[in-house]
């Protein structure tokens, strides 16, 4: 069922738009025939003001919508603190909304941004054929976060800004210190392959591989799939299962640790595991977890930045695109032991 909108009100009732919204809020100068027509139109779409699109209007353009994919995702939770942290320096309020991972969710946080005129949008796409036309058509700014959007998806308009960590780049310096420490069958595992960041990883962790002549073992975990565990299973149950594993993002890795722990086996004694995002708990597991650390709040904080000046109108003329850099820690889960 479609959302009824203010407009919708507004052409039964054969008024204005502004006309309904005096009408609805009881202001002062409106035809009380008209108020009874419109009220009436309302009552019959079945018409329900949003709480929030009010809240926003009241607050005029000093709010800021950021729409990000997963807030369990710790690294999704460090980008949304800097972005807020720079917003509120600048005077602005930042509305929160976590699409889940979910393009139809997503798409109904972009028209609700668009509808209301929010001052401008951070977003972290579900893919990257993700549709902001609609913000496009209101001249809202918008810059992109941790995955970028295609061409394709930004048909006529000047690509927006981008700020993501280092990915490609991360994935070789990962794989290449699996090698290193002595593991000699290493495989990826990552997320659907319409999410650019994750591909750049397979990509970089595939010319390692080929690079050493290895065999190059993938396996693609969907979102919300009990972080893959199933699927992380059936590849050490295979016959030429890996000694090594690089895990694409967080939640993947945990989904790695449960594997093993359900198969008796122990990172750096029998398997190597490093991980992009160095999440909270990566030191407390034993052994702890060697990761490729990206500067999430620092990604959250440019992003805003570089908001900011779009919405200022001081922006550079051409998008930019900024690459933060990826930084391998290493800990205790690649280091082969004998115990």
């Amino acid at each position: 069922m479609s959302v009824v909108r203010i407009v919708d009100v507004a052409e039964a009732a054969q008024v204005s738009v502004a006309t309904v919204s005096r009408a609805l809020n009881n202001r002062r100068g409106v035809d009380p025939v008209l108020a009874e027509r419109v009220r009436a139109a309302a009552e019959q779409l079945g018409y329900q003001p949003n709480a929030v699109a009010r809240n926003l209007r009241r607050r005029g353009t000093r709010v800021w919508a950021l729409i990000i994919t997963d807030i369990n995702n710790p690294f999704y939770t460090a980008v949304a603190r800097g972005v807020e942290d720079v917003a509120s320096e600048l005077g602005y309020s930042v509305l929160l909304g976590n699409s889940d991972e979910d393009q139809e969710k997503q798409d109904r946080y972009l028209e609700v941004a668009a509808r209301e005129r929010v001052a401008g949008v951070i977003l972290a796409p579900r893919a990257d054929d993700s549709d902001v036309s609609s913000l496009r058509s209101g001249n809202i700014p918008l810059v992109v976060v941790d995955r970028p959007l295609s061409v394709k998806s930004q048909p006529g308009s000047r690509p927006a800004d981008f700020v993501t960590g280092a990915s490609f780049e991360g994935a070789v310096i990962a794989t290449e210190h699996l090698l290193r420490q002595g593991w000699h069958r290493p495989a990826c595992i990552t997320r659907p392959a319409d999410t650019d960041t994750t591909e750049q990883r397979r990509r970089g962790y595939e010319s390692v591989a080929a690079r050493h002549g290895l065999a190059k073992i993938v396996r693609y975990v969907p979102f919300h799939a009990d972080s893959g565990v199933g699927v992380i299973e059936s590849l050490f149950d295979d016959d030429k299962a890996p000694d090594a594993v690089l895990a694409a993002d967080s939640m993947l890795a945990l989904g790695v640790l449960t594997a093993l722990q359900r198969r008796g086996l122990r990172t750096s004694r029998d398997v190597g595991l490093v991980s992009f995002d160095d999440a909270p708990w990566t030191t407390v597991v034993d052994p702890p977890l060697t990761v490729v650390a990206q500067p999430a709040y620092e990604i959250g904080a440019q992003a805003a930045r570089l908001l900011h000046r779009r919405i200022r109108g001081d922006g550079p003329a051409e998008p930019q695109t900024r690459i933060m850099t990826t930084t391998l820690i290493v800990r205790g889960s690649c280091s082969r032991s004998a115990d």
